[in-house]
């Protein structure tokens, strides 16, 4: 098996790292990665998966889906492939994206034979408006029996937590007026977000140190002289887990509520981007993952790393036994979201992880599927 599988990962290895490259070269933000999916699709297509295209109301969102003769388990591996503004794939998606492709063709090849499917999603927008989200919630994993994807990074690490996340935007509406001439008869929707500001500094002294809360004012006005009638702010809301994240929002929102009275000012309270998750790594699930990655590597795979951060495949791991492992780019110290991440993605070292992590992706797929016992432990860890 474990031959077998690499032989077809080099087979097509050259394919994927002209395509992870191509992507590189031509960026695609969150939900506008239309050519970035017709390569992988177009991959994916040419080894026999049915594609669909335009999944969860997302243009750029696709599924691709192969069978074996037999039924089975059935393996998801997930695909990233939308870039940062200005930087480009700091993120290393386009590793991400090829990585999970290659995975699910490696795979394709045994369970023709064995048995199982292989379906691999294509999810836009994890850095915006996470696709997984939708997914999660209509039902598209339901089928699945696990949900895997791999993330670059410096070094190699265990998959871990990440923290639930809600997005949300303050809108208060005042009266403008002369600020100079007639101050009194404005309302300045400007001092609400300010007012806001203050009232979520003064809360932080008081949340557990998980928490983190961070935001911009998005519109504060556009002339001194004139008392702004409309003001915005943004802000990220995160906590360890649903259930307190749940608490602190409620408590930002008093807040919010407190500063449009202080001023006079009405409010408008929307969420700008998808919530996410927390994420809850399946340690069956991670622990074959990291076993396979450590003989394929060489390279120790270390622990957990503690992640501020959040993640929609935070939403996909409350509804499948799920991991996001990180597989190393031989670079400590080395800061995603930078054009120094993206850069690395297509030298010999990310090419290497192209391989690497999508052997290791196919060989845990492989043995699920024939490791009944395996995949017991893995739906009893999840159920609990």
């Amino acid at each position: 098996m474990d031959a077998f599988l690499k032989q077809q990962i080099e087979e097509i290895h050259l394919e994927l790292c002209t395509i992870s490259d191509d992507l590189y070269k031509h960026p695609e933000l969150g939900d506008q990665e239309y050519e970035s999916m017709k390569a992988l699709v177009h991959l994916l297509a040419s080894h026999g998966f049915t594609i669909e295209t335009g999944i969860a109301d997302r243009e750029t969102a696709f599924k691709a889906t192969f069978k074996g003769k037999q039924p089975g388990p059935v393996i998801a591996y997930l695909a990233e492939y939308d870039a940062l503004p200005e930087v480009g794939h700091g993120c290393g998606h386009n590793l991400i994206g090829t990585m999970s492709v290659g995975a699910g063709i490696a795979l394709s090849k045994q369970v023709e034979e064995v048995g199982g499917s292989v379906i691999v999603l294509g999810t836009p927008a994890e850095e915006t408006n996470g696709a997984k989200v939708p997914m999660s919630e209509q039902g598209i994993f339901d089928e699945m029996d696990v949900a895997m994807m791999v993330h670059p990074s410096d070094s190699s690490y265990e998959s871990g937590e990440s923290l639930a996340m809600d997005a949300i935007q303050f809108t208060y509406y005042g009266k403008s007026s002369h600020a100079a001439a007639s101050p009194e008869q404005g309302i300045n929707a400007l001092d609400s977000v300010i007012q806001l500001f203050n009232g979520i500094n003064a809360l932080r002294q008081h949340l557990p140190s998980d928490i983190r809360i961070h935001g911009i004012i998005s519109e504060g006005g556009h002339a001194a002289n004139v008392v702004p009638d409309k003001a915005t702010a943004q802000f990220y809301v995160r906590a360890k887990e649903r259930r307190m994240l749940n608490e602190v929002v409620n408590q930002v929102k008093h807040i919010a509520n407190g500063a449009a009275m202080m001023t006079g000012a009405t409010l408008e309270i929307s969420n700008y981007e998808l919530s996410y998750d927390n994420m809850l790594t399946n340690q069956p699930l991670s622990k074959t993952f990291t076993n396979h990655l450590q003989e394929i590597t060489k390279k120790p795979v270390q622990a957990a790393k503690q992640n501020y951060g959040s993640i929609d495949m935070g939403n996909v791991s409350q509804v499948v036994p799920a991991i996001h492992p990180y597989i190393g780019l031989d670079e400590p110290g080395l800061i995603a979201h930078t054009k120094e991440f993206a850069d690395l993605t297509i030298t010999d070292k990310g090419h290497q992880v192209i391989a690497d992590g999508a052997l290791a992706l196919a060989k845990t797929g492989f043995e699920i599927i024939t490791n009944p016992i395996l995949l017991s432990e893995i739906k009893g860890a999840f159920n609990k």
